[in-house]
């Protein structure tokens, strides 16, 4: 848990658009600026489904192995395993069989060796010998590789015949260098038709987009389905037009133009690159919101003595007006009452709206410091975990009043609002709270936001709760 007292970095000016690989979208929204067309679904040759059929051939192919002794239900969980052992994730721009087949005879020998020891144990009359199992593992290895290859080739094909129209997004000459790499390798099966930029540079090449209406006319008018980001700042700066775009039916892809791996095998045109899930659904899923569920009621029921006494304190010695509202930023910058213990009375509302720091620390009754310095102050936001305004983990919520002005200010700092907002998050266990900088903060929120997990969650609760033991105040 975290307090809210922070001093902005002076000066705070609107942004040099000359050093920003993009400036098509607003700063704050789900790219209202551009009408994109309705929802699409991604490109046919992404479908799981051919290559499904292949790995379930290909295990009935094996199953020839087995003697008539064995009973079909043998035959099905071996189908059964080796589908579930299948690839999964993301695949590379252009579908190829040599670099995932030591993966797929891997996961084929694991599907045997598992059905060895399955019917081994419950079967043992009818136990795989080694020579039955190395004959349906090469019988299934073999028919799994003729397919999966029959299948990328004619994806392949497919690509080349009707290449997937992509725009890049990011500075001028970069994306240029980039899109003329794509074009010389039209095996990519990716064909650049526009770059998407704050103003074009002069320099001849593919056009430059520099509105939301010019967007939305490329898009439509060349069946857009890829879109390479080719600046790291892009995922943050631009996360509202990357998901319009992904919504679309749009595959992202960042590609590093400028060093040599992502630590992945995938390649375009000698770029590494990845592809992005711009999903919602994996940055934000049920676990999390059942993990705020359990864990802030449980804590509510827990701690309800100590909020009694709290509020007991406060109203005894400082009067009415206990609990401290405000409206803060929440999820697709959405606001919403954020709750605290009045540990401090400003002079007006305009001052709790537009200002960082409205109580001098040092002038606070020692029990109102005291809750400020141990965060018990912010215990009343578990209500609002419970409710569904806030999550336990996340980008901490400012006011709209500041909220505009750093989003014009640093960047990516709109894009913290893709995912709910939390009473702690990666940037204060990393010791960024109190008079720290908004650009860092920035920088942690959106990696946490990108890289997402429910273990990260637990782990950032408990580090929070180990810095709770031994405050050293905010």
């Amino acid at each position: 848990m975290t307090a809210e007292r922070t001093v902005p970095s002076p000066g705070l000016q609107p942004r040099d658009h000359q050093s920003s690989p993009v400036s098509v979208m607003p700063p704050r929204g789900t790219a209202p600026g551009v009408r994109l067309p309705a929802p699409r679904p991604p490109a046919r040759s992404d479908s799981p489904v051919p290559l499904l059929v292949a790995d379930g051939i290909a295990a009935l192919v094996g199953s020839l192995a087995l003697t008539g002794a064995h009973h079909p239900v043998v035959v099905a969980l071996l189908i059964v395993v080796s589908l579930l052992l299948r690839p999964r994730g993301t695949r590379p721009p252009v579908p190829a069989l040599l670099e995932e087949l030591p993966a797929v005879w891997g996961r084929i020998t694991v599907a045997w060796l598992a059905l060895a020891a399955l019917v081994a144990a419950y079967q043992p009359e009818h136990a795989l010998s080694l020579r039955t199992v190395l004959t349906g593992l090469a019988l299934q290895a073999a028919a799994g590789s003729a397919l999966r290859g029959a299948v990328h080739g004619r994806r392949r094909a497919a690509l080349l015949r009707h290449p997937h129209t992509a725009l890049l997004i990011g500075p001028v000459a970069t994306a240029q260098r980039v899109a003329d790499a794509v074009l010389r390798h039209p095996r990519c099966g990716v064909r650049p038709v526009g770059i998407v930029a704050g103003q074009p540079d002069g320099t001849e090449g593919l056009p430059v987009l520099t509105t939301g209406e010019e967007v939305r006319r490329a898009v439509i008018q060349n069946g857009v389905r890829a879109v390479l980001t080719v600046h790291p700042a892009v995922r943050t700066e631009q996360g509202p037009l990357l998901a319009a775009l992904a919504e679309a039916g749009c595959a992202v892809w960042e590609v590093d133009p400028d060093t040599p791996s992502y630590g992945t095998k995938e390649r375009l045109a000698g770029f590494a690159c990845r592809r992005l899930d711009m999903s919602e659904a994996r940055r934000e899923g049920l676990g999390k919101r059942m993990l705020d569920i359990l864990v802030s009621g449980t804590l509510l029921l827990l701690v309800s003595p100590l909020l009694l006494v709290c509020a007991a304190n406060l109203r005894i010695n400082d009067g009415p007006g206990v609990v401290f509202r405000q409206e803060r930023i929440g999820k697709k910058g959405k606001p919403f009452t954020l709750l605290k213990f009045r540990t401090h009375r400003p002079v007006d509302e305009h001052e709790s709206a537009t200002r960082w720091s409205v109580a001098n620390e040092h002038e606070m009754r020692w029990f109102c410091r005291m809750l400020r310095r141990t965060s018990l102050d912010e215990l009343l936001q578990l209500w609002n975990v419970l409710r569904g305004d806030m999550s336990l983990v996340g980008p901490r919520p400012e006011r709209p009043y500041f909220v505009t002005q750093f989003g014009q200010t640093y960047p990516g700092y709109a894009a913290r609002h893709r995912m709910r907002v939390g009473i702690t998050g990666l940037a204060q266990v990393h010791g960024l709270r109190g008079d720290t900088s908004i650009e860092d903060r920035s920088r942690f929120d959106n990696a946490y936001i990108d890289n997402w997990s429910l273990w990260q969650d637990i782990c950032i609760l408990l580090r929070t709760a180990v810095a709770l033991v031994r405050p050293t105040g905010s």
